[in-house]
């Protein structure tokens, strides 16, 4: 199997949980729970990735 290389952008679409938990600054099992509370998680084979769209909506609903 290939492993994935790391490409960086400005704006990903959808993250790891290495990368939602260092953008939350929280740890890895909140950062999980906020991105499935969120409906922000996507499945493609066996990586996860979270949409950094959905957290931020969700985040901002929070906020209000």
């Amino acid at each position: 199997m290939n492993k994935t290389g790391n490409r960086r952008t400005e704006h990903p679409l959808a993250v790891d949980i290495e990368h939602l938990s260092a953008m939350l600054s929280c740890g890895h099992a909140t950062a999980r729970k906020i991105g499935e509370q969120a409906g922000a998680k996507v499945v493609i084979g066996r990586r996860v990735l979270y949409s950094v769209d959905r957290v931020k909506k969700y985040l901002d609903c929070l906020a209000e």
